[in-house]
């Protein structure tokens, strides 16, 4: 049975901000983080297998990022604020061991 892609869960706390104002962003995406330091029943090391990276941009540029190792747990959680200069395109990334990409996308509107 093939594997499916994990989808992402964004929320932001508001999704129109005045000028200088913070909002509050809560991503979440399912995956196992499997550490490569486990054994599976017949003995045999589980390859690892972790999201090494995430990234939030706002039009192209970064307005946050994280590297992660094998030590942060399955389902990997973030919660931050932004203070965004212009309206425009949230974009989140999450960067796979094998190198397989998962994105998300949200508006956000700043008057």
């Amino acid at each position: 049975m093939a594997e499916t892609a994990p989808k992402p869960r964004i929320r932001l706390d508001r999704k129109e901000v005045k000028a200088g104002e913070t909002i509050e962003i809560k991503s979440l995406i399912s995956h196992i983080m499997e550490s490569g330091q486990r054994r599976d029943p017949q003995g045999n090391i589980i390859p690892r297998k972790i999201i090494n990276k995430f990234t939030c941009e706002l039009d192209g540029e970064m307005v946050f990022g994280a590297d992660l190792e094998p030590a942060v747990s399955a389902n990997p959680y973030f919660q931050f604020k932004i203070k965004p200069g212009k309206s425009g395109t949230l974009k989140f990334t999450w960067i796979d061991d094998d190198g397989s990409k998962i994105e998300a996308t949200e508006q956000i509107k700043v008057t």
